[in-house]
């Protein structure tokens, strides 16, 4: 019989894994992951700064990476503008927003084929409960 490995071992693996898959997908058209969810996040509107760093926060290395540093190559791109009110997405980062949703989509079907969906939309409640065991609130820090 084989000893199971625990939670924490699975939850570093995926990650590591979903890291890499996002890497090599998205890099092929010039987005880093962070790129792509601060394009996902301006779809739904402009934002300050703030707000975009608490969203991503996170998925952001302890080593000083910031939102502004991929925001920077977003607006050098014509992807995104920037105002004194935010951020916001233009019709061309729309357009690239769209097309690497498709790419991704792809990626995440990939990820849990042969997965249910009732077992993913538990194997998500189980770790949000165990999350919020763990003290999370569902609040962005």
């Amino acid at each position: 019989m084989t000893d199971l490995r625990p939670i924490g071992y699975w939850l570093k693996l995926v990650d590591q894994l979903i890291n890499e898959q996002f890497a090599t997908t998205l890099e092929e058209h010039g987005v880093t992951r962070r790129q792509w969810q601060l394009l996902g996040m301006l779809s739904r509107g402009p934002a300050s700064v703030d707000q975009l760093t608490r969203e991503v926060a996170p998925f952001l290395d302890a080593e000083g990476e910031t939102v502004v540093e991929h925001l920077a190559e977003l607006v050098e791109s014509g992807w995104v503008t920037v105002s004194e009110a935010g951020y916001a997405i233009t019709d061309r980062g729309r357009i690239a927003y769209q097309r690497l949703a498709e790419v991704v989509a792809v990626n995440r079907e990939a990820a849990t084929e042969d997965v249910s969906p009732a077992d993913y939309a538990t194997t998500l409640a189980t770790l949000e409960r165990v999350a919020r065991n763990l003290g999370w609130t569902g609040e962005p820090e």
